[in-house]
């Protein structure tokens, strides 16, 4: 997968899969698969490292983690997500964030929101960095919108959502994640412009998907948004696989001599 293979699976209305990524072991696994490309999210200081949000998720953290998918995973395309307040300072400090992510591995960059953004956006592609937008339901302006909730509920929010996606194109985004917005806006928006969606809690209509991989394999029974397909049990498979290692352990099952060196 190439940047211009976005552009030409939505042409040829071929979907775009994209998973979640934090660590050298599942990216090697995604590697391996048919999946098209990787995020390394920012997701990744609540999935991997337990915090309510992703706002204590630093650049130095995204890149560390974004390293070693890249060493994992080094056939797939990479995007690098910009953490909380890391493209919202001066352009050197800007674009010095940015190209820590290239450098640890990334293909591209992505960033959430379009307002304070676009001149920036501009800014990376005439460098030579790609960069992804992100509306509807930005994580990092948690604090703002009161919640993990869905976006464009009202007229108005939708006409700026919709108006947010064309400014993002124009400034130069290859592509732009829909997160947590309704299935008719986000169609709207999938038709309307010419680079790929990526939804998540979007509907059908958009270009591709992404899902965080320890969700789509089932590995936290807590977590059930309406918008999450489990495609294992992946929890009870591994707590189950402890749990016999632990019994064969205390039953002095094993090690066996087929384990053990002469």
């Amino acid at each position: 997968m190439k940047i211009f293979d976005f552009l030409n699976k939505k042409q040829s209305k071929i979907k775009i899969t994209v998973v979640t990524c934090y660590d050298y072991t599942s990216a090697q696994i995604v590697n391996s698969s048919s999946i098209d490309a990787i995020l390394v999210g920012d997701s990744l200081a609540m999935v991997m490292h337990g915090n309510s949000t992703t706002l204590a998720a630093t650049e130095s953290l995204m890149a560390l983690h974004t390293a070693a998918v890249a060493k994992g995973a080094p056939d797939k395309f990479i995007i690098g997500d910009l953490p909380f307040l890391s493209y919202r300072k001066d352009l050197s400090s800007n674009v010095t964030a940015a190209g820590e992510l290239m450098r640890a591995g990334a293909h591209s960059v992505k960033l959430e929101g379009a307002r304070g953004n676009l001149d920036l956006i501009s800014h990376l592609v005439d460098s030579g960095i790609p960069v992804m937008g992100h509306l509807g339901l930005t994580p990092q302006s948690i604090n703002q919108l009161g919640g993990f909730k869905v976006q464009g509920r009202t007229n108005k929010e939708q006409d700026q959502l919709f108006s947010d996606s064309l400014a993002l194109e124009k400034a130069g985004c290859f592509s732009l994640v829909l997160e947590c917005v309704p299935s008719k806006l986000a169609h709207k928006i999938s038709q309307e412009l010419k680079i790929p969606t990526i939804g998540i809690g979007a509907g059908p209509d958009t270009d591709g998907q992404v899902l965080v991989w320890q969700d789509l394999l089932g590995m936290n029974p807590k977590f059930n948004p309406k918008f999450l397909k489990k495609y294992m049990q992946g929890f009870e498979l591994m707590q189950s696989a402890l749990n016999s290692y632990h019994s064969e352990v205390t039953a002095g099952q094993f090690p066996t001599f087929k384990e053990s060196y002469e």
